[in-house]
């Protein structure tokens, strides 16, 4: 039975003009130079097809393309696929998609999911459903990469509280952990006065947790990476955890 997201923050949150406000000013370069040593890491061929799993507004996905490869983006965000789709071609699609629902799109030989794009959903059996569905997509051999953070060191350096002025409109932002998940609540007004309220809840999955994770969807750990230039991963400093799977 397919999953009904009215309720769940990122359905919300993730459509609404005032996420894209918020995160404008993400590094591009800092994205595109990760790829690019990824892309050098695992070399792909050249006839590489390749699925962005939740790409938001496509920045990874279309720099993918650029660099020769065939490439589809999924999201759940109606709006951010509206706006990804402005630059999709013959090598380059986007599909509205929730990565609990089975892929109709594939196989693929490398799967991105990229920037903690991961472990939002309430229940944690979801979040095995969701790389199960992955890993059914992946040709034989193909490669899943994770990027999520390192919860151990961004639990111990929580700024809990930060206010943000974007175009004109104030953030006030609370983090805080609760409950299993890293927490960010959003508040602001918008230019007619209205307050408006949101969250973001990411699931503080551990390494360990994340191995049995993949275990259960039937996808082989290579390696972790710690960082957007590869290092090693040291849970003590490492902003990142980079997963690279093998089906």
């Amino acid at each position: 039975m397919p999953y009904s997201p009215t309720a769940e923050w990122f359905s919300t949150w993730f459509d609404s003009p005032y996420y894209h406000v918020l995160y404008q000013d993400r590094n591009h370069a800092e994205a595109r130079a990760f790829l690019d040593k990824l892309l050098l890491h695992l070399h792909p061929k050249p006839t590489t097809r390749l699925l962005d799993l939740a790409c938001g507004k496509g920045r990874h996905a279309v720099y993918l393309s650029e660099r020769g490869y065939d490439v589809t983006g999924v999201d759940l965000s109606p709006r951010s696929i509206r706006l990804a789709q402005q630059h999709a071609h013959e090598h380059l699609r986007f599909y509205v998609h929730d990565m609990r629902e089975p892929l109709p799109y594939g196989p693929f030989d490398f799967i991105f999911n990229l920037f903690t794009s991961f472990g939002y959903f309430e229940q944690e059996a979801e979040n095995v459903v969701a790389l199960r569905n992955a890993a059914a997509a992946l040709q034989p051999g193909g490669k899943m990469v994770i990027d999520f953070l390192n919860t151990t060191r961004v639990i111990q350096s929580l700024v809990a509280h930060e206010t943000k002025v974007v175009d004109g409109t104030e953030f006030r932002l609370r983090r805080h952990f609760h409950h299993g998940f890293i927490v960010k609540e959003i508040r602001f007004h918008d230019a007619h006065g209205e307050e408006h309220a949101y969250e973001e809840r990411v699931r503080a999955i551990s390494r360990a947790r994340f191995e049995e994770y993949f275990q259960m969807a039937g996808l082989r750990l290579c390696e972790v990476l710690g960082d957007y230039h590869l290092a090693p991963f040291d849970e003590a400093r490492s902003p990142r955890m980079i997963f690279v799977l093998k089906k």
